[in-house]
């Protein structure tokens, strides 16, 4: 990028394209106990709006970034946000839960283009300590997406309805598409490799004992935070009688925990080794699950609080983690990269399914999840370390 007035263009475009996962999902969280009520569905079934759109878009992002590298990125996501745009005005009409989870599916299938190829744009067109600055700056958005999402998703409820939500979902679509037209295509080479043997990656990564171990591993670390995504608006709503708006400031407050444990991360760092802040963080995420068993049930914040707890240790540990794992590969890293978020989302939608389920109070459930995931990943990481069986490039 040759000269700042461009640089101030195409920043903002990227990080709107960044932003679409989140704010496809949380800005509709406000809405899922009226919509149970409505359609006289239980949670299990309007949660499925959020594991549909969890699942399908963990899957579109194994095939964008291959197909954009062989057929440059502007195309792609063309057509996905074209289709992201369709969805979700298929969305706002749908006329039944039945409906409204397909349509959410191709939603998904179109929002996947546009994360997955703003990361992979950005690295076309900048490089050094100006991809630095860029990548802060979206990493900035990404975690203000979250804290802003559930928040304007309960103002519009107030005053609208539900389906008001995925027409103004549409319409940042369509601002997105219109920056992509008029944005030059960003790949200045494109890879000669055939579409056949880049999906040969993927068998040779599930090949990769060392690299498949430490996915499964952090993965599990992050079902609680998935789980709470799928319960807190029923948890908060229907639960402790909160207002729409009321339970997007509580969710704020919980993305505002997650940001603050990657800051912190950061700041440690420089201090500390990353095994032993990745050790604290797993234990965190126990430590937080057995306080909600204990305390949980007596109020919002009797129950924020240690869900905060749990999304802090979440974002510290994060980090390393997807450092470690893809410190398993020498090569494929795009490809290691996908297959770790895929594995995310898709673990992520297990535990969503999970607090769905009307085996014993949300509350409970998220608890039994935190306690036994944090115990089981710490315990796993402190076998991995003795056995001396990661870091070592495959």
């Amino acid at each position: 990028m040759k000269d700042t007035g461009e640089i101030e263009k195409i920043v903002p475009l990227l990080a709107l394209l960044t932003a679409f996962p989140a704010f496809s999902t949380d800005m509709i969280l406000p809405a899922i106990p009226s919509l149970a009520i409505i359609w006289d569905k239980p949670l299990a079934v309007i949660n499925l709006i959020l594991i549909a759109f969890f699942v399908t878009y963990g899957f579109f992002l194994l095939f964008y970034g291959p197909i954009s590298d062989r057929y440059g990125r502007r195309k792609p996501l063309i057509v996905g946000i074209s289709l992201y745009i369709f969805a979700s005005m298929l969305c706002a009409l749908a006329n039944s839960a039945a409906a409204l989870i397909a349509f959410r599916i191709l939603q998904a299938a179109g929002a996947a283009a546009s994360a997955s190829l703003s990361m992979a744009m950005t690295k076309d067109i900048f490089s050094g300590k100006e991809r630095e600055r860029v990548l802060a700056y979206i990493a900035i958005i990404m975690a203000l997406a979250p804290m802003f999402a559930p928040i304007l998703g309960g103002w519009i409820l107030a005053y609208l309805s539900w389906q008001w939500i995925f027409f103004a979902q549409g319409m940042m679509g369509v601002i997105g598409l219109l920056g992509v037209l008029r944005t030059p295509e960003t790949l200045k080479e494109a890879s000669e490799t055939p579409m056949s043997r880049v999906m040969h990656s993927y068998r040779d990564l599930l090949l990769n004992k060392s690299y498949v171990i430490m996915v499964l591993v952090m993965s599990v670390s992050l079902l609680p935070l998935y789980s709470f995504i799928a319960g807190s608006s029923a948890l908060y709503i229907t639960g402790f009688g909160l207002s729409e708006q009321n339970f997007g400031y509580f969710f704020a407050f919980n993305a505002l925990a997650l940001m603050a444990g990657s800051i912190s991360y950061l700041k440690l760092t420089y201090r500390i080794d990353s095994k032993y802040i990745m050790t604290a963080g797993f234990a965190g995420i126990a430590l937080g699950g057995a306080l909600i068993l204990v305390m949980g049930q007596r109020g919002p914040w009797s129950f924020a609080i240690p869900m905060a707890m749990i999304t802090y240790s979440i974002g510290i540990s994060r980090p390393p983690s997807n450092h470690l794992v893809l410190e398993q590969v020498r090569k494929d890293a795009g490809s290691a990269s996908s297959l770790l978020i895929f594995t995310y989302f898709t673990l992520g939608a297990v535990g969503m399914w999970l607090v769905s389920q009307d085996w014993m109070a949300q509350i409970q459930i998220l608890g039994i999840i935190a306690l036994s995931c944090g115990a089981l990943v710490l315990v796993a990481w402190m076998i991995l370390q003795k056995r001396k069986s990661i870091g070592k490039n495959q």
